[in-house]
């Protein structure tokens, strides 16, 4: 069962992570130059704040936010854990699941992208090769977002470094159910990455560094929202 709700294709999706240049307000004023651009410029993105910001980013900007993680359980006496309900009431419209940096059991990561649905929240879940792609697409999340591991926040794009990759991936997850969407990520910093990796069938890009840690976050951004034009 797919959740009935969708964004705007093609992403791009933020990934604010844990750094320090995304906690309180540096994260909030983050996202609202992530909601001007995607205004300015016409073009879908999605930010996924750090946790404890969620709820104050998600009623503050307009652009759909997702939580990074949430944990395989359901409400109650679970001390620490972050639930799908909780999320939703922050305002979030889905989650990320099995970041490489918050890997799941497959388990879990089933349990997730079924309890999604039913709320009606959507679940990118991030895979890092072809063959995990293709099994986690048979468990019909909302998107399988490839990401090498070796090439995540190393500036060197998969869609340039490893074509074939994001590729291969768009065509056995598409087998496996059309009606999925297919994110790539790792190394992804401009405009021509992005082009790239729609030129290779992704549906959209998720990032975090390149622009989280960048300089001029605003500059980055309008460059890679060139790419999905």
């Amino acid at each position: 069962m797919k959740s009935g709700l969708k964004i705007e294709l093609p992403v791009i999706v933020l990934n604010e992570k844990a750094y320090v240049e995304s906690a309180g307000n540096k994260g909030l004023k983050l996202a609202k130059i992530c909601a001007e651009v995607a205004v300015e410029q016409g073009v879908s993105i999605a930010i996924c704040p750090q946790q404890v910001d969620l709820a104050k980013i998600a009623s503050s900007v307009d652009i759909p936010c997702f939580a990074q993680h949430v944990d395989a359980v359901e409400p109650g006496s679970q001390t620490g854990f972050v639930t799908l309900e909780s999320v939703k009431e922050a305002g979030a419209i889905g989650s990320l699941v099995n970041h490489s940096e918050h890997r799941l059991k497959v388990a879990d990561i089933d349990f997730i992208i079924t309890k999604a649905a039913s709320l009606n929240l959507l679940t990118i879940v991030c895979t890092n090769n072809i063959a995990v792609s293709t099994a986690v697409a048979e468990l019909k999340p909302y998107a399988v977002a490839v990401e090498p591991p070796e090439l995540i926040g190393t500036g060197r794009s998969v869609s340039k470094v490893d074509p074939a990759i994001v590729e291969d991936t768009v065509k056995e997850v598409k087998r496996v159910d059309g009606n999925s969407v297919v994110l790539c990520g790792a190394g992804v910093t401009n405009g021509e990455d992005v082009s790239a990796a729609l030129e290779l069938g992704a549906d959209g890009v998720l990032l975090a560094s390149g622009v989280v840690k960048a300089k001029d976050p605003r500059a980055v951004l309008m460059d890679l929202a060139s790419g999905l034009r």
